[in-house]
């Protein structure tokens, strides 16, 4: 008997510490709007309105380009010219639609295309595309009507008699090992003979399509080329391929990667170990965890040391020679997760994880390597301790070439000698741009940046092979960009004053221009709205290419004369014009239709401007109402929030998928709002606010931006303020409710990290701040102290849901159990959901996720505990065929 009570009493503490017990003081005081609610998911609203903007895909001739647009009517297939200012269909949909049914024999209509790729062919002459069709559908070929699997037969033989001599070889090496082994196990003697592998029930038919006749055919002899294997880094001239195995690195041909394509255990297959001194925790190959090894192996199963990608390659552009940086971490202290959906039995995840503050941290090591002499030449980086070198790249070209592969990543440098890289200090106040020797090893510092909070950095630009230099610099408060002699003298700063340049669209050496994209440029507008530029190296004058009251995002071809311009707001459609470098419109393209959702509504979100904490710096924001709103009414508010410093979640451009649209309709009012130390794009006082106090920084902004909003809103409830957020949005959440206690209400904080102490070094030693200290004899150190969540965890006052996932190898569960523990200890009801097999974000189960949040302010903002056990605002849209029907739901909530 006292042990029954004793379970019992453990029960009523477990319900009394997650607020299952806790029962609503008041009789509810309005009835959210489940309905409404219910109408406007993700799902549904993208239901209503289909794509916001031109991708285009540039290709090798006269500057063209070619883009898919989804709309109510179905998706198209444009062909843009440029120079002659033309648009048109690559074909036309209804008359693709009669080829293809009289083709394939099934019926198809121009609004329902099933093709979703394409690929220009023959000079650009020609597309290419293919469909999915069942094997034994009768389609028309060469006047003959066939089964689709007849049709690509010879291919398919093909396929299969490969296949047939990859296990005949396999089976034969199997026998040639047992004829070794003195005894063969009974078992292996029984084992029955291996199942065929089921044929598809589909095959994959492809189309040529000749533009100028619109001629359609299909091409039974296509054989579509075999994806690489994973494991392979190829270089430019794709004759040498690198890979590892075990820890270390190794060297394959051409022709061992086709043999190891279509038999990974061929004997025929030629390779090379480059390296002997690769081990665990010290290796030359990347780091998988058990799953992705599993995956790997099954090519080879009956090997130890299976084909792995090597770390980050990078390879010069001749081919001659590559560089990796590899992370010695064996110092590092380990962390663990338990999967307790791992069948069949829970499993211990272990990884290296490197918190702030920790003596032991990654050490890395920058070696080149030379394809032909096989020699490996370390690169001599070290300056600061525990410093991280990142590999400076060449940019992406964006013309899509006729090619089965994607290019391989090459340095910056166009020549095998010379390789430029980056080195930063623990405590990220040092930067050095360094140019090294490829061949002694030697490093020679270019460019230093020096900083009392932490550099940040965008990719280094080569002018004329490297004579001159282009880089990125905070230095001056603001971000800008510096034009450099190769050997480092500045020459001039290119661009100045109290805006934000983002990142490089191109560069023009011949005419000496430089493309860009900036903020906060333009007088009265959202500062964060972003443009495209131009500037001449030669210090001519910043120039606008694409102005509008919007946020701007511009896609440059390679030759710097045409680029796409996409831009909305949040209360604006987005529309995707055609420009010339001089910012010249030279096309309209699309503008996105949003007629239906305006029917079925949808009202646009309100962006405002309101100031900070400090009266003095301006804020932006977006305030979205539920669309039955009623002035008349009062209504909670809810913040949605991430502190930052990284970004401030505030939507910019139109978005009718909105979590916090969704919210809205429930019967709140959702503001997303900035806050000092949120967000690169404006000032570096402004994004380093918060340095030295990460936790509460944000918060008086949060809650003098409510304040405000409440005074020149009267429909908006301040006695009623909830807030939520993901990841730092969770730990922002807890701390305001934790420092401002009679002000925050009710908060929903998700995969916080509610302890920096034991989260990533990077973030948390970054954004905070960490001390580096030398000794009397010369030796570093590094101090870390920082204010947690559970420090101040007796102060919560409102309803508080803490969530994380079990498995969360990024910000680990323990940052949620600690904060759980100092809860506990403090005597505070609150309440607790975990997400099983789950990570970071909550994959399969965010829209359980999303109702289920929703129902906790609904509960304890509004009043309103009407929810049922089933949600039926889910089940209801799921099919139940081959299920037993699940009960009607309740009156009213259908």
């Amino acid at each position: 008997m006292k042990r029954r009570f004793a379970v019992i009493g453990l029960s009523l503490i477990v319900l009394a510490a997650t607020g299952l017990f806790a029962q609503p003081a008041d009789a509810p005081l309005q009835k959210a709007n489940y309905e409404l609610a219910s109408r406007w998911t993700a799902a549904k609203a993208g239901k209503l309105v289909f794509d916001t903007g031109v991708q285009p895909h540039w290709m090798e001739t006269g500057n063209r380009f070619w883009y898919s647009y989804e709309t109510s009517q179905g998706r198209k297939f444009m062909i843009v010219d440029p120079v002659k200012k033309t648009k048109a269909p690559i074909f036309d949909n209804a008359r693709m639609a009669a080829q293809l049914t009289q083709i394939v024999l099934t019926p198809y209509e121009a609004a329902h295309l099933p093709i979703r790729t394409l690929r220009f062919i023959d000079k650009e002459t020609a597309v290419r595309f293919d469909l999915d069709v069942d094997r034994n559908s009768d389609v028309r070929f060469d006047g003959k009507i066939m089964k689709a699997g007849e049709v690509v037969k010879k291919v398919e033989d093909k396929k299969k008699a490969e296949k047939a001599a990859r296990e005949a070889a396999q089976k034969k090496d199997e026998e040639e090992k047992k004829k070794d082994q003195k005894e063969e196990k009974k078992e292996d003697a029984a084992k029955p003979p291996a199942k065929p592998e089921p044929e598809s029930k589909t095959v994959k038919l492809f189309f040529h399509y000749e533009l100028a006749t619109g001629k359609l055919e299909i091409l039974p002899d296509y054989e579509a080329p075999e994806p690489r294997p994973r494991w392979a880094s190829v270089s430019p001239d794709e004759k040498t391929v690198v890979f590892g195995r075990g820890e270390n690195l190794f060297l394959m041909d051409a022709a061992s990667l086709a043999l190891a394509m279509k038999n990974p255990t061929d004997k025929a297959i030629k390779e090379v170990q480059l390296t002997t001194d690769g081990e665990k925790d010290f290796s030359y190959t990347r780091d998988l965890d058990d799953e992705q090894k599993k995956e790997y192996q099954k090519d080879e199963k009956d090997r130890k040391d299976f084909r792995v990608p090597a770390g980050f390659v990078v390879w010069s552009p001749d081919s001659r020679k590559f560089a990796l940086s590899r992370e010695d971490a064996r110092k590092v202290a380990d962390l663990w997760v338990i999967n307790a959906l791992s069948n069949p039995r829970p499993a211990l995840e272990t990884y290296k994880y490197a918190m702030p503050g920790e003596e032991n941290q990654p050490q890395e090591e920058l070696a080149v390597f030379d394809v032909v002499s096989k020699s490996k030449v370390v690169i001599k980086a070290d300056r600061f301790k525990d410093q991280t070198i990142t590999i400076e790249t060449a940019p992406r070209t964006t013309v899509e070439v006729d090619r089965d592969y994607p290019p391989a990543t090459t340095w910056l440098s166009p020549t095998s000698d010379i390789l430029y890289f980056g080195r930063q200090s623990r405590d990220l106040h040092r930067y050095d741009v360094c140019r090294a020797d490829t061949t002694s090893g030697e490093t020679t510092v270019v460019i230093e940046e020096v900083l009392n909070t932490y550099v940040e950095v965008q990719p280094l630009r080569l002018v004329n092979g490297g004579k001159e230099l282009i880089w990125w610099s905070e230095r001056d408060g603001w971000g800008h960009y510096y034009l450099y002699e190769g050997s480092g003298k500045l020459v001039r700063q290119l661009t100045s004053g109290e805006y934000t340049t983002q990142g490089i669209l191109g560069l023009d050496e011949k005419a000496r221009a430089l493309y860009f994209v900036a903020c906060g440029r333009e007088p009265n507008e959202d500062p964060y709205f972003t443009h495209t530029y131009s500037v001449g190296l030669d210090g001519r004058s910043v120039k606008l290419l694409n102005p509008g009251d919007a946020n701007h995002s511009g896609r440059l071809n390679d030759a710097n004369v045409f680029f796409v311009d996409t831009f909305s707001r949040v209360d604006t459609a987005p529309k995707s014009q055609l420009r010339d470098a001089q910012g010249n419109v030279a096309l309209d393209l699309e503008t996105t239709d949003v007629s239906a959702l305006i029917e079925a509504g949808f009202k646009f979100p309100e962006p405002f401007k309101i100031k900070a904490d400090d009266g003095i710096t301006d804020l932006f924001g977006v305030m979205y109402k539920p669309f039955d709103f009623d002035p008349a009414k009062k209504y909670p508010i809810i913040l949605y929030v991430y502190p930052g410093p990284q970004t401030e979640s505030v939507a910019k451009t139109f978005s009718p998928r909105s979590g916090s649209m969704f919210l809205a309709q429930f019967g709140f009012v959702v503001v997303e709002v900035g806050n000092r130390g949120g967000h690169p794009q404006r000032s570096k006082w402004y994004h380093n606010y918060g340095y030295g106090n990460l936790r509460d920084y944000g918060l008086a902004d949060k809650k003098r931006t409510v304040e405000q909003l409440a005074i020149k809103h009267s429909f908006i409830d301040n006695e009623k303020v909830g807030i939520f957020g993901h990841s730092g949005g969770g730990f922002m959440t807890a701390a305001a409710l934790l420092v401002y206690p009679d002000f925050f209400k009710v908060g929903v904080s998700s995969s916080g990290n509610h302890e920096n102490n034991i989260y990533n070094r990077w973030w948390s030693e970054k954004h905070h701040g960490v001390r580096e200290v030398a000794d009397k004899d010369g030796a570093i150190r590094f101090e870390y102290a920082i204010e947690k969540n559970s420090d101040i965890a007796g102060n919560l006052k409102g309803r508080l849901l803490l969530t994380t996932g079990d498995i969360d190898n990024n910000v680990h569960p323990g940052n949620t159990y600690r904060l759980i523990n100092a809860l506990i200890r403090a005597n505070k009801r609150f309440d607790v959901f975990l997400f099983p097999g789950q990570r970071h974000g909550y994959g399969d189960m965010s829209d359980y996720w999303n109702w289920y949040r929703a129902d906790y302010f609904c509960k304890w903002l509004l009043g309103d505990f009407s929810q049922t056990i089933d949600m039926w605002e889910l089940n209801r849209e799921k099919e139940q065929s081959g299920r037993k029907a699940a009960a009607a739901p309740p009156v009213g909530r259908r």
